[in-house]
């Protein structure tokens, strides 16, 4: 008899955490998919019309650390000062540049709390290590699906201002 509360208690507390757990891992699939539960999801489905074609991103594989070795890039000290040019930021959706037909690459997985990003910005650099930052506000339900776009527009700015420079990769995408 002596037992039974604390049984009680204890099955209710493993309960409480496995529903919580459910719910948010249910809660991260669909912000990683761009939708949001409840209000708003008419604004995050119409924001997503700028690049209706691209598929679905991957879900992310379990975390390694890198081996050691070089940098993938060449040496991260180059032997002149690189330039970092002003931050242009732009709507999502609205297209400055010409879209750039880059080869494709190993899309980056961010694990990022999306429900608290006002704003993303990406870099890509070119082969002289110039680097072209576009920063661009983010909207209730953006997702990683999304990140897509923001990465293809620092991508195409460094292939129309570096002067079609065929060698502009991403180089990292912060959040605030």
């Amino acid at each position: 008899m002596k037992l039974k509360a604390p049984l009680v208690i204890a099955l209710v507390m493993v309960s409480l955490h496995a529903y919580s757990l459910a719910r948010a891992e249910g809660h991260g699939q669909g912000r990683a998919e761009g939708r949001s539960e409840g209000r708003g999801q008419g604004r995050a489905e119409g924001r997503n019309e700028a690049r209706p074609n691209l598929p679905p991103r991957p879900a992310p594989e379990r975390f390694q650390a890198h081996p050691p070795g070089a940098h993938p890039h060449g040496p991260i000290v180059r032997p002149h000062p690189t330039r970092v040019l002003t931050p242009k930021v732009v709507k999502y959706g609205d297209r400055k540049w010409r879209h750039w037909a880059h080869p494709e690459f190993s899309r980056p997985v961010y694990f990022w709390d999306w429900a608290v990003i006002h704003s993303v910005t990406c870099i890509a650099e070119d082969s002289y290590g110039d680097q072209y930052p576009v920063t661009e506000e983010t909207f209730e339900g953006f997702g990683l699906v999304n990140m897509t776009a923001v990465e293809d527009d620092a991508l195409d700015r460094c292939a129309a201002e570096s002067g079609g420079d065929p060698s502009c990769y991403l180089t990292t995408c912060s959040s605030f």
